[in-house]
């Protein structure tokens, strides 16, 4: 399986500005620029994009460990708050933190809690990343 997406970039870094494509169509030519990416100018960047397949795979990863344990989420809600730091050797992610609300009826609070762990470490995204994954996983009635 493979998954495709695409960048484009015109000029310098700082005055340029680029898109970004993805082959299912739901990125086309998605405008992003230094001041998107590094100051606080609306409009999406690549860091954005990782906090939200994050948060996505996350929640997927989440239903499935459920599913081991034979409960199903009504709802399971995460934001993925990732960190961008200029270290020495450069700009990193040096940290991302889930904050994970799930509905799951009949779930005990220990049930929850590991099948969060094991869906952080297990989900894809979070296996990709050399960043420090935290989380606080709270389960509502």
């Amino acid at each position: 399986m493979q998954r495709k997406a695409s960048a484009i970039w015109k000029g310098s870094l700082k005055e340029g500005k680029g898109s970004v494509s993805t082959v299912s169509g739901v990125l086309q030519n998605t405008p992003y620029s230094f001041s998107t990416r590094f100051e606080n100018t609306p409009g999406t960047n690549p860091e954005e994009l990782i906090a939200a397949a994050h948060a996505g795979c996350f929640s997927m990863a989440l239903s499935a460990q459920l599913a081991g344990a034979n409960l199903t989420p009504w709802s399971i809600e995460t934001t993925a708050t990732l960190s961008l730091e200029k270290l020495d050797s450069g700009w990193s992610i040096t940290a991302v933190h889930l904050d994970v609300i799930g509905r799951v009826p009949n779930a005990d609070q220990a049930t929850f809690q590991k099948a969060a762990e094991n869906a952080k470490t297990g989900c894809p995204v979070s296996k990709v990343l050399k960043a420090n994954i935290t989380m606080n996983a709270k389960l509502e009635g």
